[in-house]
């Protein structure tokens, strides 16, 4: 499979998970309107073909499904995902092998890190076409606009490349961008992310900042742009570990930054410092829509793209949506790293419906009292991307933290709200939570929903009823003769509740 969009496309379509849409489609509001019934369901990605006012086709629900998110990393099973995560734990926080078999397996990781260094690709298919100055309009793009409060069309899965101009370290990051005009947008990003850091440096300096946007890239790279883990490495090399070879790159037509060879778009801009237009409003992940913000204008002058070019869109809102998914991969990718950084936790998880990253539920092998306590609040320091988790409920490693009615189980039988819920009030929080008093500043909760052990408690604990194990292996070997093994029970649901369960 080619390292590209294309190349995903194709597969898709080989295993029956490409839905070609031959008639006219509307990108104004009906491309989201599809897209969303077809992630409601699970269904396929689709190709629209014929877009009213532009000349190119759009993919949407590319990363629908945990299995076609799988499929993007070269992995066939989300088991494989925590595989990866424990080598990116051990490039994170690497240790001295205490024996063999330990030095070889971290041989293996800097061998993979290796195959990983990006490559340089001197006859890029991202720029078989060439579009500047006045012959560049933007609006040929297809562009949507997903809500009907939605201020404008919109770029959502565009890779946003800048370069810090003291250290020429790159960042690429997935932000949002809102169409200005035939030859600007406005980029809205939060102030931590390293694209405004790179702003903040450029204007101190009285420079402009040169941006450019790359659409229709490989989906790995996405996923790699989109893994906040706090590890000293690019994320083309991310990118590299993720797929097990190096990303190809090229040098941009008008900008001193590199961009993957193989994109569908490639747009070269730049930032000049203290120029904004109003940003939004536009439905987001919480399910509202946003405010109205001045943000950066990037004003493009070079537009460069391969021949009869696929273009790449997604949108936010109430889940299910591709980053709620995509969520749930990079949950599986942090276990490991998590359990690296606070030992005591057995398993973590970021149900879909709290918005993928708003309540976690994690679980310890308890061993003393208090623990719980301490594993929630070791879990909002561990990494940068909890610091926005709002609940975190602590269950005993014998739960099921995938399954909501165990969850739901242990907190309503081991909670007491005054001895198990504790509350830190005015913690930096995210910006576009609205059920925060005060903008940027928000409370925390953390509920103790483990088994209770003195001085916890002053009373026994009682025993949860389980199957006597002798008597449930004798009915297994009779179940024939009970005339049961040939009932139609029915299948049970493996994603009840939309997670695998089992």
């Amino acid at each position: 499979m080619a390292r590209d969009l294309r190349g995903f496309l194709r597969l898709l379509d080989q295993r029956g998970q490409l839905h070609r849409v031959t008639a006219a489609v509307d990108p104004d509001l009906e491309i989201a309107e599809i897209s969303n019934r077809m992630l409601a369901v699970g269904g396929p990605v689709l190709l629209f073909e014929q877009v009213k006012g532009s000349p190119y086709p759009v993919a949407v629900n590319l990363l629908g499904t945990l299995e076609r998110v799988c499929w993007a990393m070269n992995m066939e099973r989300p088991a494989e995902l925590e595989e990866l995560g424990k080598k990116l734990g051990m490039l994170q926080q690497p240790k001295p092998p205490k024996k063999l078999s330990q030095a070889v397996e971290f041989g293996k990781v800097l061998f993979d890190v290796l195959r990983a260094k990006p490559g340089r690709d001197w006859l890029p298919p991202c720029q078989q076409e060439v579009v500047m100055g006045e012959a560049l309009d933007l609006n040929a793009i297809p562009t949507i606009r997903p809500y009907a409060g939605d201020a404008g069309r919109i770029v959502t899965l565009g890779l946003a490349i800048t370069k810090d101009c003291e250290t020429g370290i790159p960042n690429v990051g997935v932000y949002r961008l809102q169409l200005q005009s035939e030859s600007t947008m406005t980029v809205h990003w939060l102030s931590v992310r390293g694209g405004a850091r790179h702003l903040r440096k450029a204007t101190e300096r009285g420079q402009k900042l040169e941006i450019a946007i790359a659409l229709g890239v490989d989906p790995l790279i996405i996923m790699a742009a989109a893994t906040p883990i706090p590890v000293d490495l690019s994320e083309w090399l991310f990118a590299g570990l993720y797929g097990g070879s190096g990303v190809k790159l090229t040098k941009c037509k008008t900008l001193d930054l590199e961009v993957p060879a193989e994109a569908e778009f490639i747009l070269e801009g730049t930032i000049a410092p203290g120029e904004v237009l109003p940003d939004g409003p536009f439905g987001d992940h919480m399910g509202y829509y946003g405010g109205v913000e001045d943000s950066p204008l990037v004003r493009f002058h070079c537009m460069t793209h391969r021949r009869e070019p696929v273009y790449l869109t997604t949108f936010s809102g109430r889940p299910p949506k591709e980053e709620a998914l995509m969520a749930i991969a990079l949950n599986r990718i942090y276990t490991p790293i998590l359990r690296q950084q606070v030992s005591e936790i057995v398993d973590f998880f970021l149900p879909m419906e709290a918005l993928s990253y708003k309540a976690a539920i994690i679980s310890i092998d308890k061993a003393y009292p208090g623990q719980a306590r301490r594993a929630a609040l070791a879990f909002w320091s561990a990494l940068p991307q909890f610091t926005y988790t709002k609940f975190v409920i602590v269950v005993d490693k014998t739960i099921n933290i995938r399954d909501p009615r165990q969850v739901v189980w242990a907190m309503t039988s081991k909670v007491d709200p005054v001895r198990d819920v504790f509350i830190l009030p005015e913690t930096p929080f995210d910006t576009l939570d609205f059920a925060s008093e005060k903008i940027g500043l928000g409370g925390r909760m953390g509920i103790d929903a483990t088994t209770k052990i003195p001085p916890e408690t002053d009373h026994p604990w009682g025993e949860p009823l389980e199957s006597d194990a002798d008597v449930a292996a004798r009915v297994d070997r009779r179940w024939a003769e009970y005339g049961l093994a040939d009932l139609d029970l029915g299948a049970v649901d493996p994603n009840l509740f939309g997670y695998d369960i089992r």
